[in-house]
């Protein structure tokens, strides 16, 4: 490993996507032990990733507020990097890449989001863009650093964020997270699945006020309950602590996937198999589509289809052992 242990891996958003990448962090200390990572963020997603033990330094920049010179000003006054790995795969990504260094590690022409990025790498990793998201991060890192890895190893990763102990509960508790970055991603029948799980309880998630009232609409002669807001940091430690989370596909939905803790995601429109990495106690309901990820039809509502009783039962599947 001469030479490669001064780490930048850009992933700039969104929660979702930093989500699926944060698993890399324990097998770059695992097969790197003396690395270094800095991590560059969007500063409207880096509240996820403050004072993770993996990583050394976090570098936001204001990407929203598209002040340029700014961004450049923090980029150009970091020290060199041996490596810099981009895992997002866009232009504006690339160019960050670009920036704090050379020995730059991406996506292929034919494997990255936008194409154009790849123009910018000077190691390139050529892997279908439709395979699964968490084997995709890992295998750009294990190319850049030249470590193996398989399935098992993911199977029985760490928790992927700094979490507690669980805590026993008295009885069986499941979060349901019902909302999404699009329309399209949510399911319009939890409140069903709430009624066919009696004999749990049930916390409803919401980040706003708008989601606040779909939210209250869902507890409404219903036994569940309003989960109080949290900030990001907080629901890690919720999901850490729940028995089971149900949700669409989306950050929160993932974040359980990260910390171990059992999940079902609902997936319509969108490749489940690439979207979500299965395991005994992480399972995905979807409408049996698996479109190309760069080809998503966002007027597919096929995911109101998928039947509460199959959500029901999937979830029992889970609790019950």
């Amino acid at each position: 490993m001469k030479n490669k242990n001064k780490i930048a891996i850009v992933k700039l958003s969104a929660l979702g996507d930093i989500v699926h990448s944060v698993i890399v962090l324990q097998f770059i200390k695992k097969h790197v032990p003396n690395s270094h990572i800095t991590w560059i963020v969007d500063e409207r997603f880096a509240d996820i990733l403050r004072d993770h033990s993996l990583i050394d330094e976090l570098v936001e920049i204001p990407l929203k507020d598209k002040k340029i010179l700014k961004c450049y000003k923090i980029l150009k006054n970091l020290d060199n990097f041996d490596v810099v790995i981009d895992m997002q795969g866009l232009l504006k990504s690339a160019i960050v890449s670009r920036i704090i260094g050379k020995n730059i590690y991406g996506f292929g022409i034919d494997s990255v989001k936008e194409n154009i990025a790849s123009l910018f790498y000077k190691h390139k990793l050529k892997i279908d863009y439709n395979e699964n998201i968490i084997i995709r991060n890992l295998s750009l890192v294990s190319f850049a650093l030249d470590f193996k890895f398989d399935k098992n190893d993911i199977i029985n990763k760490n928790p992927c964020f700094d979490i507690s102990p669980k805590e026993k509960n008295s009885k069986n508790t499941i979060i349901i997270a019902p909302f999404a970055s699009e329309d399209n991603k949510c399911y319009d029948k939890f409140k069903d699945v709430i009624n066919l799980l009696k004999e749990y309880e049930i916390y409803i998630t919401h980040a706003n006020d708008k989601e606040l009232k779909s939210a209250e609409k869902l507890t409404k002669n219903t036994h569940a309950k309003l989960l109080e807001r949290k900030n990001l940091k907080e629901m890690i430690k919720a999901i850490s602590q729940t028995d089971l989370v149900i949700g669409n596909d989306s950050g929160l939905t993932h974040i359980a996937w990260a910390v171990n803790t059992p999940s079902i995601t609902l997936f319509g429109n969108r490749p489940s198999k690439r979207n979500a990495f299965k395991t005994n106690v992480n399972l995905v309901v979807d409408m049996g589509k698996q479109p190309d990820a760069k080809s998503i039809n966002k007027n597919d509502f096929c995911i109101k289809e998928i039947l509460p009783e199959t959500v029901a039962n999937f979830a029992k599947r889970i609790l019950n052992g």
